[in-house]
């Protein structure tokens, strides 16, 4: 589940899922182009996101990692790159799919 608090870490957390038509005219593009289509991995492809410039994620340390500082504060690690499981990772990878497609055609 979704740990992260509304207002606090997270904001817009919309993204749109590929309908069938889209997929058939992505593929037809790609016949017409004479483009190899090998693989459709969309888990990953929620890690070629960005984040927005002034969006600041914060998330804990992974296990091995110190998570207290030697002046006894708590370690955090700050996220540079949408991760999956993020809840905002769907729209940032959206907002860098969108402006490819544009150029490409699509309205």
């Amino acid at each position: 589940g979704c740990a992260q608090v509304h207002g606090v870490d997270y904001d817009q957390t919309f993204c749109a899922t590929m309908r069938p038509t889209s997929l058939r005219a992505l593929s037809a593009i790609a016949y017409s182009e004479n483009m190899r289509m090998r693989r459709w991995n969309f888990v990953a492809a929620y890690l070629q996101g960005n984040l927005e410039n002034d969006e600041v994620v914060y998330c804990h340390a992974p296990p091995g990692y110190a998570t207290v500082g030697a002046d006894g504060r708590p370690r955090v690690c700050r996220i540079e790159k949408p991760v999956y499981g993020m809840a905002q990772a769907g729209r940032r990878w959206q907002r860098s799919l969108f402006p490819w497609l544009i150029d490409f055609g699509f309205t």
